[in-house]
């Protein structure tokens, strides 16, 4: 075990001056969220590119991340993702593990962190947590154990299983692609094979799943009761009075349309109660009669308003309408707001929401809080859980809607499961060839794509719809950043400076402290962004150490890859964040011990396998 001895001297620059002040205002971008951000990574090609003379970034070496094999790969892996689970495969077998756990909580977990991780190992992690959430709800209810017991556990084995192989996540697609290009003036660095690391991921999956299992859960409070009652759970009594259609009434014979107007913005109508039946988010155009009852969400003051303006009568919870409600409580469901969806960043407008997805929205919870009163015009964000009410029908078709992520399964799921051994076949062939280094992993990747489309696995219109691209615009733009950093000394700098404050210490310590370093950067910056700040700099510095810069690449990767101390460092933990019914402070809980324990057994593992 080596130890840190001493340095040699570097010039700062204003090259390498301008390439740190931009790196500096990257991460305060990134951090902050002032822009999207993909809007973010294009402002950074642009700064780069115009700052030419310094960052010695063309035009050309801009726009390359567009180009780059690792995004292009990032992208037809996550089309392949999406075939996969079209097709039920992953909920299948995550039905039949389940069968055998019952109500016992650690077999739970097992069937979780087994089916998750094993998933994880070779599709993006994001629609695996995405296909599980319901599927795992619904484990945790038949079994009488709370959901927030066991989505947290969720979200983490799915980062835990993406460390297996070369595609188990696209931090690791891009730390390969990095280390290609360092290859040139650190020749231990190359390009990783299939499962050139997956003995490590293995060790760190069962390391990570064995403390999930027996230690995390309790550490973990049961935010979300079993079998949660949502009416309750949302407080949605509070906000619900009952409007019936008087003779007097300025809304006989006037439209749904013509009430949402005449009662205000503030009221909205959730159902409309008939002698022949109930309408949930009832259409606009549908005539109102003498002694309809409109169930409106609302508060006292604006209903007031809106009974007096239309001649309504308000009046006690109807027992009728109770009873029709407590026997269709099936018809509420939780909807959490997915990645790329269309309504991040919009604002909650009811009846909008009504059109556009068939439902009725009657609460609202928001970084883990329960939004009481007003919920309009809130501006929403990745991970808020919407309440809604619909039909089997809607819920069925809200479940193959990329915005939202249904948090129990639909009623009548339609998969194509008639296609799952194409999807596996096609899967495996891409695997295989890649893994045997017969073609690159680029494409194979590529034909895959293909053979799903003219398999019918995928329809050509699915293809957009599957891609992440933020993360694909994310890639694009960081990647040049990566390239100004090695190009003008900005990360032998850095490397210098680190072997400096790191003098007299054990190599193995300065390979941990880069572990920790990119693991705590990954919790307020994407991962993919921290593996291309990071990796040229770790690999600086093992070369100043005449340590071996292929095991501090891999500490980046790995650290990266994991983020467990809250619901902001990586997305599979937002979308968790609302059907759990979790605080901030719970992921730091249960994620500070782990984060510690994979620290040691990552540095320990390339310790053992690659040397320091």
């Amino acid at each position: 075990m080596g130890v840190v001895q001493s340095s040699t001297q570097l010039p700062v620059t204003t090259d390498i001056i301008v390439v740190l002040a931009v790196v500096l205002a990257a991460l305060v971008m990134f951090v902050s969220e002032w822009l999207p951000v993909d809007v973010t990574a294009i402002l950074l090609m642009v700064t780069l590119i115009v700052l030419e003379p310094w960052t010695t970034i063309s035009p050309e070496e801009g726009i390359s991340g567009f180009a780059n094999e690792a995004t292009v790969t990032v992208l037809a892996m996550l089309i392949l993702s999406a075939g996969i689970s079209r097709t039920g495969i992953v909920q299948q077998l995550s039905h039949r593990m389940a069968s055998f756990a019952q109500g016992d909580i650690r077999k739970q977990l097992l069937a979780t962190v087994g089916v998750t991780s094993s998933a994880s190992g070779f599709l993006n992690n994001t629609p695996v947590v995405a296909l599980l959430v319901p599927v795992i709800t619904d484990v945790a209810n038949r079994g009488n154990t709370s959901p927030s017991k066991l989505l947290i556990p969720l979200s983490y084995a799915s980062q835990l299983g993406g460390t297996l192989t070369l595609i188990g996540t696209s931090t690791n697609i891009l730390a390969s692609d990095v280390s290609v290009r360092l290859s040139a003036r650190y020749p231990e660095l190359h390009a990783f094979s299939m499962f050139e690391f997956t003995k490590l991921g293995a060790l760190v999956v069962l390391a990570g799943g064995a403390y999930l299992v027996f230690v995390g859960h309790y550490l973990l409070p049961e935010r979300v009761p079993p079998r949660q009652d949502y009416i309750e759970e949302y407080d949605v009594e509070t906000y619900l009075a009952d409007l019936i259609v008087t003779r007097g009434s300025t809304l006989v014979g006037r439209s749904i349309a013509d009430a949402t107007a005449q009662l205000g913005p503030e009221v909205d109508i959730v159902q409309l109660v008939k002698q022949t039946g109930r309408s949930i988010a009832p259409r606009q155009a549908e005539r109102l009669e003498v002694g309809d009852t409109l169930v409106v969400r609302t508060n006292r003051s604006a209903v007031t308003q809106g009974t007096v303006a239309t001649n309504l009568e308000l009046v006690g919870r109807d027992p009728t309408v109770d009873a029709m409600q407590s026997a269709e409580r099936e018809t509420l469901v939780e909807l959490v707001v997915a990645l790329n969806s269309r309504l991040v960043g919009q604002e909650l407008d009811l009846e909008a929401f009504r059109e556009s997805y068939g439902a009725a929205v009657l609460g609202l919870r928001s970084g883990g809080e329960q939004i009481s009163g007003r919920i309009v015009g809130r501006k929403l964000t990745v991970g808020d859980t919407l309440l809604v009410e619909a039909d089997a029908e809607t819920i069925d078709q809200l479940s193959r809607n990329p915005d939202v992520i249904v948090a129990r399964e639909p009623p009548n799921p339609s998969y194509r499961t008639e296609k799952a051994p194409f999807a596996i076949a096609i899967m495996a062939t891409v695997v295989g060839l890649a893994a045997l280094e017969i073609y690159p992993i680029l494409v194979t990747a590529l034909a895959g794509v293909v053979a799903m489309v003219v398999s019918g696995v995928l329809e050509p219109n699915e293809l957009y719809d599957a891609v992440e691209w933020d993360i694909i615009f994310l890639l694009a733009g960081v990647i040049p950043l990566g390239i100004a950093l090695e190009e003008t000394g900005a990360a032998t700098l850095l490397a210098l400076g680190l072997v400096e404050l790191s003098r007299g210490l054990p190599l193995v310590l300065v390979l941990w402290l880069f572990y920790i370093t990119t693991g705590l950067i990954t919790e307020v910056i994407s991962n993919n962004a921290s593996v291309v700040l990071l990796i040229p700099v770790a690999a600086a510095t093992a070369s100043q150490l005449g340590s071996n810069p292929f095991s501090f690449v891999l500490a980046v990767m790995f650290a990266a890859s994991t983020a467990f101390l809250g619901p902001i460092g990586y997305q599979t933990n937002l979308f968790v964040y609302g059907p759990g019914g979790y605080r901030f402070g719970d992921y730091f809980r249960v994620g500070a011990p782990l984060q510690l324990l994979l620290s040691v057994v990552t540095v320990g593992g390339i310790t053992f396998f690659w040397g320091v």
